[in-house]
């Protein structure tokens, strides 16, 4: 997150409450979100966006795009209007771009400066400065961009871009939507075609949304050495026409709350307009085969983006073994799986995880020691965690066998809090989080929206 590190923590008890019933609204997607802002600020004339996440991530990259010569407000509609340069139009920063906490925000503008001729300085909190950035340095290197990085690739870097930026085809080493989209949007103002090979399919809003914006790309699926992999490329230069977005509710956001009814005894939940693109619902699926109750009501397309509303029933939910081909397409919503397993019936066991010890915290320990000081039983592996679940019986919560007050470490990481205010409604005395500020980066009515869901 990215509060104020002189502000105190706000350490906050979350506990057992009424069956989660009526209807809520999550906040926007914070992946299309970004994108909106980047690709109108890239644009020539004025894209309108309504829905967007207002978090402090977003909030970070409409800043540095505005540092750059884009115009973007929000007007009293409740819209947000975006005048772009057109792609090649980036202008000089005056200063440092600061990121805050948002990887996302930090590796697509990367990729867009990548190709300009100018020089920028990312800057971010310390818990994204402790994240690598060197699997985007690597593509951006051999495009031309020169970057002088901290030990360890991390941030603080200044980037220098490349004018004429070299097109290449790179091979994702890691499943990282990340990487893709950075290689894209460099391709965007590089002559030629650009292309990156996935072996495992990310989220693909980068290439639903370019489409859109007007931008020449390809997709093909071809036999690789292992198995069936997608080549996308992107044809540079490109010129983005300004668009009419309507954002959709988060899938990741909508997780805690599917998670949350499937495990509160008597819940009864709609979760209205929540994007559905087939590289993000994955923890509706998992859902679904641990036994949940997980139906889509009014299933409809929002801007190329599937949607629907999901009414979501408490149900006894079964211990089952996570496919790892489905961790791209759930990534994030891990934390609040590991909730739900830990109240189900069984042993649940994920694998194929690493990629979660390089998220804003360390989230395969910081859960499995979280979730034990709720009262779980965890085994933490290199790859993923196994939980025993109490069969449907509430957590005892997080205070010691002397009953001494205990305090969930959520190391800054927003998911971590929220998956872990989940596991507070469905324990016996509560779970203790050490600071809900970082709640804020992606979902700041969270608190509120659980408090109407619950009837309180």
């Amino acid at each position: 997150m990215s509060a104020d590190p002189a502000s105190k923590p706000q350490p906050r008890r979350f506990r057992p409450a009424g069956p989660l019933t009526g209807r809520v609204r999550v906040p926007g997607d914070k992946s299309i979100s970004h994108r909106s802002l980047m690709f109108g600020a890239l644009a020539v004339g004025e894209t309108r966006v309504t829905g967007l996440l207002e978090g402090e991530d977003v909030l970070a990259t409409a800043a540095a795009l505005r540092a750059m010569g884009a115009s973007i407000e929000r007007r009293d509609d409740g819209a947000w209007h975006i005048n772009g340069v057109g792609v090649g139009g980036l202008l000089q920063p005056d200063g440092a771009l600061a990121m805050g906490n948002s990887g996302t925000s930090t590796r697509l503008l990367m990729g867009l400066v990548a190709s300009h001729g100018i020089c920028a300085v990312f800057t971010g909190d310390a818990s994204l400065s402790g994240r690598p950035m060197g699997r985007v340095i690597e593509p951006l290197s051999q495009m031309g961009a020169a970057f002088e990085a901290s030990p360890g690739g991390t941030l603080p870097l200044m980037l220098r871009g490349a004018h004429p930026a070299v097109p290449i085809e790179y091979r994702l080493p890691v499943a990282s939507a990340q990487v893709k989209s950075a290689v894209l949007l460099a391709g965007l103002n590089t002559a030629g075609i650009t292309g990156v090979i996935e072996p495992v399919p990310t989220r693909d809003h980068t290439e639903r949304m370019l489409r859109g914006f007007g931008a020449k790309l390809d997709v093909e699926e071809r036999d690789g050495a292992e198995g069936m992999e997608r080549v996308i490329s992107i044809h540079g230069e490109a010129d983005l026409q300004p668009q009419d977005i309507t954002v959709p509710g988060d899938p990741s956001s909508a997780a805690f709350f599917a998670v949350a009814a499937s495990v509160v005894p008597g819940s009864d939940l709609i979760i209205e307009n929540v994007g559905l693109n087939p590289t993000r619902a994955g923890l509706f699926e998992v859902l679904r085969q641990m036994g949940g109750s997980v139906e889509e009501l009014d299933r409809r397309e929002v801007g190329g983006e599937p949607v629907a509303d999901l009414r979501v029933r408490h149900a006894a939910l079964t211990g089952v073994e996570v496919d790892p081909a489905i961790a791209p397409a759930m990534i994030d919503e891990f934390p609040v799986l590991f909730v739900a397993a830990a109240l189900a019936q069984g042993t649940t066991v994920t694998r194929g995880l690493e990629e979660l010890r390089v998220k804003e915290s360390d989230r395969l320990t910081a859960m499995a020691d979280a979730l034990r000081l709720a009262g779980a039983q965890v085994e933490e592996r290199d790859d993923g965690l196994v939980i025993e679940g109490t069969g449907g019986d509430p957590l005892p919560g997080t205070s010691t066998a002397a009953g001494r007050e205990a305090e969930i470490t959520t190391h800054l990481d927003h998911r971590i809090a929220m998956s872990m205010a989940v596991a507070g409604l469905a324990s016996r005395k509560g779970v203790l989080v050490d600071d809900t500020r970082p709640i804020a980066t992606s979902f700041p009515n969270f608190s509120d929206l659980m408090a109407q869901a619950a009837g309180g």
